[in-house]
């Protein structure tokens, strides 16, 4: 790993760095969350979310993503914390910006390119298929207690992430 850092250090390696968004939007009236079946890329269950685009904010990046992969308008998105993923071996990070909120407008789509949209009783969510790892995320919408989860990965070994 010390070769590693040194030629980061060096400027030999540039690493690269994602930028996303997830929300959790919860229905005040039954209780339930709203979760996207993802069939293009990370499939399985998650809550909506996705990239952050250039010059744009990162709850504007949340907000226009629900209304893409849901159809609904999303308000008062409050934050929820970090998912910060380091590659350790070319210190490639993908950071993804979490928010919820109960306070939402229009007509759910149930169904993009994305995947289906539905809601769900967050007590089922331990129960389904979720995306790879997305069950390391759940503590961040569930726990006021934590600002931030940090993982350090690559293709060969387990992810290990830390909440904070």
């Amino acid at each position: 790993m010390a070769i590693e850092k040194e030629a980061f250090r060096g400027g030999d390696i540039q690493p690269s760095v994602e930028l996303t968004n997830m929300v959790m939007v919860t229905d005040e009236t039954t209780g339930r969350v709203l979760v996207q079946e993802r069939v293009k890329s990370w499939k399985g269950l998650s809550f909506p979310g996705g990239h952050v685009e250039p010059g744009e904010s990162f709850v504007d990046s949340a907000v226009r993503e629900i209304k893409e992969e849901t159809g609904l308008d999303v308000f008062n998105l409050k934050p929820c914390g970090v998912i910060h993923w380091a590659h350790n071996r070319n210190f490639n990070r993908y950071i993804v910006f979490l928010y919820k909120t109960s306070d939402f407008s229009g007509e759910l789509l149930g169904e993009t390119d994305e995947g289906r949209v539905f809601w769900i009783a967050p007590d089922e969510l331990k129960n389904s298929r979720l995306s790879s790892n997305f069950e390391k995320y759940i503590p961040m919408f569930m726990n006021d207690d934590f600002s931030e989860a940090f993982g350090s990965w690559n293709e060969d070994d387990p992810q290990i992430i830390v909440y904070k």
